[in-house]
């Protein structure tokens, strides 16, 4: 039985390049939406997500991102911030939102990837969070320019998985 979660999981790839092609607003809002979805310590869902489509925009966040200047070059991006007080729980929901957005964009055939990583205040004061932000990260959206290849490259499965204690091989029950 195929199950399209795991095989967008199985695929996704980093993509950095884009092609010159809006993302439509039905998918951008079910790729946020699959954020605003995401589970969160006792629902607290101390997220906040800023869509960035004007391209001045997104040639600022752009400059602003040390690890991802291509942000400039995607059609859209999504800024993902949470709420400071919640802590390393909110730094750790909003981790959980940007997979679910990742993985929903590649379902949508659309590429992304993570840029920067946390305490990023000039894009929290740029684009107007309010200082009890933090910005954890900067996901571009984009039509892949060209089909994204290779390999992933993994740990073999038996390698990080243990059955019952550290060490011993999963068996197939």
């Amino acid at each position: 039985m195929a199950n399209e979660v795991f095989e967008a999981a199985r695929t996704v790839m980093a993509v950095r390049e884009y092609q010159d092609k809006p993302v439509p607003g039905e998918v951008l809002r079910r790729v946020i939406d699959a954020g605003r979805l995401s589970a969160s310590a006792s629902n607290g869902q101390p997220w906040h997500f800023i869509v960035v489509r004007d391209r001045a925009n997104l040639r600022k966040l752009g400059s602003l991102i040390r690890t991802g200047p291509y942000v400039a070059n995607a059609p859209a991006a999504i800024i993902v911030a949470y709420e400071k007080e919640k802590g390393e729980y909110g730094m750790s929901d909003a981790s959980r939102a940007i997979q679910n957005m990742i993985l929903t964009a590649w379902g949508e055939e659309v590429g992304s990837n993570w840029t920067g990583f946390a305490h990023m205040e000039g894009v929290r004061t740029e684009f107007g969070l309010p200082d009890t932000f933090d910005v954890l990260a900067v996901l571009p959206l984009g039509y892949p320019k060209r089909k994204p290849a290779g390999q992933k490259k993994r740990k073999p499965f038996d390698q990080v998985v243990s059955d019952e204690h550290f060490g011993k091989h999963m068996s197939a029950r």
